[in-house]
């Protein structure tokens, strides 16, 4: 909880809380009892409230295994002749050996395979994605990707000294 909250539950709504339960005791007027249950239950509702916003916003944190699959170009980020192009001619996979494999296509047909493998540094809340590439390399996996997340899923860009930034997401490669 915030600061704010913190001193409103301390300084306000448990004394408030108390003094209501008080009166309800020595009065025995229902209706402290009702306006001090009415108190808890909204209290209760807003935590539950506060508890399933926070599960759907906050943002997914990935360990190694999250890595694992295969990766598309990202065609939603710059749509266009391009984007389709990079679609067609680029798309990696990372394996539970802690693999790479980025291969260079021909739309259906694999024209060159650049291997390598990955770790990952546990130095943030979520694991960051190392590649080590034999080289000579492609010039998009020259750097390692900055991953971009969000509650349910996450994308890889990569810096290419040609393209500037290209974008891959999880997913099987089809046809265009």
């Amino acid at each position: 909880m915030g600061f704010g909250a913190n001193l409103f539950l301390i300084f306000i709504f448990l004394p408030l809380s108390g003094l209501l339960l008080l009166i309800w005791l020595f009065s025995k007027n229902i209706v402290f009892g009702k306006i001090l249950g009415l108190m808890w239950l909204g209290a209760i509702c807003l935590f539950i409230i506060a508890v399933i916003n926070h599960k759907l916003t906050s943002t997914m944190i990935l360990e190694k295994e999250d890595y694992y699959g295969e990766y598309i170009v990202n065609r939603l980020h710059y749509p266009g002749h391009q984007a389709d192009w990079q679609y067609e001619t680029y798309r990696f996979e990372i394996k539970q050996n802690d693999s790479i494999y980025f291969y260079v296509t021909n739309q259906e047909k694999i024209v060159k395979t650049y291997r390598g493998t990955i770790t990952t540094t546990k130095n943030y809340i979520s694991e960051r994605l190392i590649l080590n590439m034999e080289q000579p390399t492609h010039h998009i996996l020259a750097e390692n990707p900055t991953i971009y997340r969000s509650p349910w899923s996450f994308y890889l860009v990569f810096y290419s000294s040609h393209f500037n930034n290209v974008f891959f997401k999880k997913g099987r490669w089809k046809p265009l």
